[in-house]
């Protein structure tokens, strides 16, 4: 079975509308793009797409209640929710600094959620 997509691309500034061609779920053709990361995203967005995650995680202890944090790389994205909603349960003490891992391999998926901000201790 024949099927066609059509994304706008988030690899570069550009933001080229492109075509996906797949055939039995494979990735025949992608047109549109005017980079190579184009074409890259466009095969991974409709075979595997993933996503970084952003949230924030409770502080114990700290000026602040809350440290935003993100998934320092991608995850699947039928993961996010999962991901968000094991972090609501995830609590850190304070100080805690930028590049601080709050979580390691998260739900098994091999990526670390790390802090991207500062919270200093009372």
């Amino acid at each position: 079975m024949s099927e066609t997509r059509v994304l706008t691309c988030i690899g570069c500034p550009m933001g080229c509308r492109l075509t996906v061609s797949l055939e039995e779920g494979a990735v025949t053709a992608v047109t549109g793009n005017t980079c190579r990361r184009g074409d890259a995203y466009a095969r991974r967005e409709v075979t595997a797409p993933t996503r970084v995650l952003t949230t924030t995680v409770r502080v114990t202890g700290g000026m602040a209640p809350v440290v935003p944090v993100k998934t320092v790389g991608e995850v699947p994205k039928e993961l996010v929710l999962f991901c968000a909603r094991a972090l609501r349960a995830v609590r850190v003490s304070a100080p805690v600094a930028a590049g601080d891992v709050v979580c390691r391999d998260i739900l098994g998926t091999g990526v670390d959620v790390a802090a991207v901000g500062d919270v200093p201790g009372r």
